[in-house]
């Protein structure tokens, strides 16, 4: 995957990929980068617990995940993420250990556990156009 990241200007930051931008700002008018980044565990494991359901015909319209994001006072940093997967009362309940199990698929969250190295460098040159 490629992914070119631009700066429009003020705090305005974008993300371009597959013909797609994906805007950041730190003001509030957009998402900021960090909440993109824990919509992406939550929306990750969402994909496996929809196909999970769908996979049985367990509709899955009432069905939300919750994130809450727990933070260390001394480092600032999320020591923990949270994620409760609401589900209808009637959702089937010899399958509720299993979508658990499936959102636990998500390769965002596989990713977190074994991160990979992530190495920065500088080129000089016209940027070009994505």
């Amino acid at each position: 995957m490629r992914m070119e990241i631009v700066l429009p200007g003020g705090d305005r930051v974008d993300a371009l990929s597959r013909g797609k931008t994906i805007t950041t700002r730190q003001d509030g008018s957009a998402p900021a980068p960090f909440e993109l980044f824990i919509a992406s565990i939550g929306t990750c494991s969402g994909i496996y617990v929809a196909e999970f359901c769908q996979n049985r015909n367990i509709p899955t319209d009432d069905i939300r995940i919750l994130l809450h994001t727990i933070k260390n006072p001394e480092t600032r940093m999320i020591e923990r993420i949270e994620m409760n997967i609401r589900l209808p009362e009637d959702f089937p309940p010899q399958y509720r250990d299993a979508v658990v199990r499936s959102a636990q698929l998500c390769a965002v969250k596989k990713h977190l556990d074994r991160p990979p190295e992530i190495g920065i460098t500088t080129t000089l040159g016209k940027a070009s156009a994505s």
